[in-house]
């Protein structure tokens, strides 16, 4: 993670020492300078959507509505769809990312903070959305003792698979057996799966990884929902084919479906067009596993996360130009990509 806004937006404490603080700062100070303009009297609806979108950074779908006064700590952040309303002082903070889907309202006085843990232990008597990601037993525990009303987003899912790990680490009559997930280090899901082990599952996140564990010892494999299909199995059967006679092996197959089943499917889709623009944000582990996909059929695939990202000099050379995503990556948002490119094909420079 080299870029300082990349980890900021990931909720790592960021210092004052570090390469790029700087600028993270000016850019912090630029947006509270667009805020306090757009707040500064009478704005037309077209006027506080043109500041809308020098704060967020990208162009405002006409439909949407802003009533100031609007306060923002950051903006480049913050995605919004069509038929968005957004009421009098509102606080949007979103240094770890606002998205806002199609026909949202948002009424008077509404807060939208993102916050990482460090954040999260200080709260007090608070109300808090956990992401769908999951989270370990330690930050119910906090908001059992700060008095923090959770609302709990965690996809089923991964509920499911946090349930299993912790029955499996709970009932071990083998201390010696070693529990296993196959994710990446660091991934909000995952530290939620590790939080169920009191931090001694192991993660790997390749095969090659898999070659380093202890095969004289017992082995429960897991996986994050989101990883490769193809790289579980072939981890599998590594282990099954190294580990010890007098050691067990059991795998659970933790994949969810609906990101697996669309490997074949978006294979075919990269395959059949010149060009393809893959939309999802940056750190998604959903969006660079399908992502990589894309690349193994078609290298001429291009990850972006907003119309702006889009290469005009790519497009001349293509006849055919596809669009897809990963899982989560809302609807509106490709609608967006799409119509940047068929304006930017329409143009005389192309």
């Amino acid at each position: 993670m080299n870029d300082i806004f990349e980890k900021d937006r990931s909720g790592a404490m960021v210092s004052p020492d570090e390469p790029g603080y700087d600028r993270l700062i000016a850019s912090i100070f630029e947006t509270m300078k667009l805020a306090y303009e757009l707040n500064d009297g009478f704005r037309t609806p077209d006027e506080a959507r043109r500041y809308l979108s020098r704060i967020t950074g990208r162009e405002i779908d006409e439909s949407v509505t802003l009533l100031p006064p609007f306060y923002v700590d950051f903006g480049k952040n913050i995605r919004i769809g069509k038929r968005c309303w957004i009421q009098q002082g509102c606080t949007f903070f979103d240094r770890g990312g606002i998205t806002l889907g199609d026909d949202v309202f948002i009424a008077p006085k509404v807060n939208l903070v993102t916050i990482n843990h460090d954040e999260f232990n200080r709260l007090h008597d608070a109300k808090v959305l956990l992401r769908a990601h999951g989270e370990p037993p330690e930050t119910y525990e906090t908001a059992r003792r700060n008095h923090i009303e959770i609302i709990d987003a965690t996809c089923p899912v991964v509920l499911r698979l946090q349930k299993r790990i912790k029955q499996e680490y709970t009932r071990q009559d083998d201390e010696d057996t070693q529990i296993v997930i196959y994710g990446k280090n660091g991934h909000a899901e995952v530290l939620g799966l590790v939080g169920q082990t009191e931090g001694k599952a192991i993660v790997i996140e390749k095969l090659d990884e898999a070659r380093s564990l202890d095969l004289t010892r017992s082995i429960r494999l897991y996986s994050q929902t989101t990883k490769s299909l193809d790289e579980f199995r072939r981890i599998v059967e590594y282990i099954q084919e190294h580990i010890s006679p007098q050691a067990t092996f059991e795998y659970y197959d933790t994949i969810c479906r609906q990101v697996a089943n669309r490997i074949p499917n978006i294979r075919k889709f990269a395959a059949s067009h010149d060009l393809i623009f893959f939309v999802s944000g940056k750190k998604s582990s959903n969006g660079k596993m399908l992502f990589s996909e894309c690349q193994k059929v078609n290298p001429n695939s291009h990850l972006i996360d907003s119309p702006e990202e889009i290469d005009s000099s790519l497009l001349a050379k293509a006849s055919s130009i596809g669009i897809c995503g990963a899982t989560s990556t809302p609807k509106w948002l490709m609608e967006q990509i799409s119509s940047a490119i068929q304006e930017k094909l329409q143009s005389p420079a192309n």
